[in-house]
């Protein structure tokens, strides 16, 4: 069993976060992301870099956090009521991208590492992550990318592990009430310790490594493309889906409201612009409606 190593994992997260910035800035072409350096009461802090008004991304979120207390939140021990009462830390870097296209999909990735610790004990540890597609307009050719590079990112570590985390995507990022996906997935993990913390640490970063692999050739794609009011209509409406999952359901976002977290930081991942329409439902045969017909049904996207 290798040893717990908070500053390898600090240090790459860290990187992590320059490197997507990076390369959204270039990607957008105008738009610049502005940090914002935080300290935490119990402990620890982050830095918050956000891009707003770019030429394709409208806002978009990439955080740094690395933050501990004395007693593990109710959120993190559901799973878990043994470590209930332990100290903890917790780093991460988590992301959410609006861009303004319509034909240009959200995306979200999050990497992160738990350390529970209780004295006379060895600290019990586990991390998580992935990242999911949240398009408003389908191209398969584009999820068939986004899915291709999750299997290879994770094909190293064994052949179950793409459909098994693909599967717990598709079933996390699903609206219970309103019995609808978030998107077309991607890859999700948590509660991760199959392996010694290096090569634990080692599925980590191939996750991490993947995303912007993953999404600046669908941005490239897609940036150029001529959009309207209807488009705009609909993505306003469909980011109604997406505040709601956050709101609801997120487990980063509830842990970091129960820890005493940065609420501008936790909050980050809400867009700028959201609309509701009470009981809409898009005319048939639009590309609305492909939307929910073809692509918002989980299904095995590299057959």
């Amino acid at each position: 069993m290798s040893e717990v190593n908070l500053d390898a994992v600090k240090n790459y997260l860290l990187g992590l976060q320059d490197d997507i910035c990076s390369q959204l800035q270039e990607e957008d072409g105008h738009g610049q992301f502005l940090e914002d350096s935080w300290e935490r009461e119990e402990g620890g802090g982050g830095r918050s870099r956000v891009l707003t008004d770019g030429r394709v991304i409208e806002k978009g979120g990439v955080n740094f956090s690395h933050v501990m207390g004395s007693q593990l939140p109710p959120s993190a021990t559901a799973h878990r009521p043994e470590l209930a009462g332990r100290a903890w830390q917790a780093m991460g870097v988590s992301l959410v991208i609006h861009p303004e296209n319509p034909y240009v999909p959200t995306s979200h990735a999050n990497v992160r590492l738990f350390v529970a610790e209780k004295e006379g004990e060895a600290p019990v540890w586990w991390f998580g992550g992935g990242f999911d597609l949240t398009p408003f307009y389908g191209f398969e050719e584009d999820v068939r990318h986004w899915h291709q590079v999750a299997h290879d990112a994770v094909a190293p570590f064994g052949d179950d592990i793409y459909p098994e985390f693909k599967q717990w995507c598709d079933e996390y990022f699903h609206l219970k009430h309103r019995n609808e996906p978030r998107g077309v997935g991607g890859l999700f993990f948590d509660d991760f310790q199959r392996f010694d913390f290096d090569q634990s640490f080692a599925f980590m970063r191939a996750v991490g490594d993947a995303y912007i692999r993953a999404y600046r050739p669908i941005v490239n794609a897609r940036k150029q493309m001529e959009w309207g009011e209807r488009e705009r209509l609909f993505q306003l409406y469909r980011r109604g889906r997406y505040v709601e999952f956050n709101l609801v359901y997120d487990r980063g976002t509830i842990f970091g409201l129960q820890s005493g977290g940065r609420t501008e930081s936790i909050l980050m991942s809400m867009p700028p612009l959201v609309r509701w329409e009470y009981d809409w439902h898009p005319q048939p045969g639009t590309p609305e409606a492909q939307l929910y017909d073809v692509f918002l049904k989980p299904r095995d996207w590299l057959e």
